[in-house]
């Protein structure tokens, strides 16, 4: 059966030092996609001066997401043996000392190894960020706080829409990418100052401990593994208790639920991520810092989907719904809400502003599904194994950025040869619209949200 958590019982919440730890999280997920999202604001300007093609351009983003795949799936592994303090720290040094080298590379070749360094280091993101919210969160929750971090996704591009373009106009493109990578460092310190796992954190009381302690789920996973207890050692004795092995992790639907619903959702955010500044330059002949309010005014609406995506599972739980239910309703309504971005070439084709407000109606679905997404593997899987499991849907998720990175960049180039290329985007966002009630369906198959 699926959980069902009541908003009246169990002890107080006792403090609030918990949201102050997701904070954290997410304006270390802020500085992540703020380094990420450089690139796509300076494509135009690295293509006159290198001369890159379409091609180049989906080959550096690939170097990117080949990296980050294969990050992704050894993080997890690493986080889980390392826990979550030390994990993500040495991903946010490595991610910022990788998004300043762009600045010293000069041709194709080094742009995508300075991409495949940033890809890698960047892979510890959110398997460390699904962890410490499992270690910080009840159940009920987790959603709202994910949503919460996950809305720095959100942050980070627009911050870097509203920076990078007039940055690289008055300073030159390196810095760029010294400026934004820079600031990594200081998220870095002040997650080494104040993180710490919740049985020995000397600022949580013991009230909200025991708030925390008294909300974590029996995993729903198919195979049958030890409950956290409120006399768990924390941190330190969870890396005494061997993390599953990827086989026997792999042996679970509830893990190919996940992977599957990362590999065809994941995708479309990374499209919208690498190709959208350019898609307004093509379709509405903006210059490079034109782009700056449309692409800020979409990942803002996204931020607001992610946190409003969080928060309504909470709310249908505290209305009686069982959490899995409620996870799984709360992604079919956001599949179903991408939708309209299937038509945006038609409907948005005089109107720059109806299309804006289109793909940022299915970027805030996205940032929604994801904030449940994520919570899904906590919901199922015991915490010495969450950042694993993260890891491998995240690989999944960055193979499908792959193809479509791939796909995107043969494309264009052909229907730009034929003076076309709007034909490219309207197949582009007729895909990406169509694979998140794909998704749902098969992740409901593999992993019905009432277990059997």
């Amino acid at each position: 059966m699926g959980s069902r958590v009541s908003n009246d019982t169990g002890p107080s919440s006792g403090g609030k030092f918990r949201w102050f730890i997701c904070a954290l999280i997410f304006f270390a997920t802020t500085i992540n996609y703020l380094d990420r999202a450089v690139i796509s604001l300076l494509k135009s300007d690295l293509e006159r001066i290198f001369q890159f093609t379409e091609t180049d351009y989906a080959n550096i983003v690939i170097a990117f997401q080949l990296s980050y795949a294969i990050g992704l799936l050894l993080a997890g592994r690493v986080i889980d043996q390392l826990g979550s303090k030390l994990g993500y720290a040495l991903s946010m040094l490595f991610w910022s000392l990788s998004a300043v080298a762009h600045a010293l590379v000069g041709g194709a070749g080094g742009f995508m190894a300075a991409r495949a360094a940033l890809g890698f280091s960047e892979a510890g993101n959110f398997p460390s960020a699904v962890k410490a919210v499992a270690e910080w969160f009840p159940q009920k929750e987790r959603a709202l706080a994910t949503g919460i971090f996950n809305s720095g996704v959100n942050l980070g591009t627009i911050l870097a829409s509203l920076t990078v373009p007039f940055i690289a106009a008055s300073f030159g493109w390196q810095w760029a990418f010294v400026a934004t990578g820079l600031t990594g460092i200081v998220i870095l310190a002040l997650w080494w100052i104040y993180f710490d796992h919740p049985s020995r954190h000397p600022r949580l009381t013991a009230g909200e401990r025991a708030y925390i302690e008294s909300g974590q789920s029996v995993p729903q996973s198919d195979t049958k593994v030890p409950s956290p207890t409120a006399s768990d050692g924390g941190e330190n004795s969870q890396l005494e208790e061997k993390a599953s092995s990827w086989l026997d992790l792999a042996r679970q639907k509830a893990a190919w639920a996940f992977i599957f619903g990362k590999l065809l959702s994941d995708p479309a955010w990374w499209f919208y991520l690498f190709w959208l500044p350019a898609f307004l330059k093509a379709e509405y002949g903006l210059k490079s810092t034109d782009t700056a309010f449309p692409v800020a005014l979409v990942f803002s609406i996204s931020a607001v989907g992610s946190i409003l995506g969080g928060w309504f599972p909470l709310y249908l739980v505290r209305r009686g719904w069982e959490v899995l239910k409620a996870r799984r309703f709360a992604m079919l309504v956001y599949a179903v809400s991408v939708l309209p971005v299937v038509v945006v070439q038609w409907v948005g084709k005089k109107d720059m502003w109806l299309a804006v407000m289109i793909i940022g109606l299915a970027t805030a679905a996205h940032a929604a599904w994801s904030a449940n997404i994520f919570t899904t593997v906590s919901d199922r899987f015991h915490k010495k194994d969450v950042a694993s499991v993260v890891g491998m849907g995240g690989m999944a998720g960055a193979a499908g950025g792959i193809i479509i990175a791939k796909l995107a960049g043969v494309m264009f180039d052909h229907f730009k040869a034929l003076g076309h290329l709007e034909t490219g985007y309207t197949i582009m966002f007729i895909i990406c619209g169509c694979m998140y009630l794909l998704a749902w369906v098969i992740m409901q198959w593999l992993a019905p949200a009432k277990t059997r």
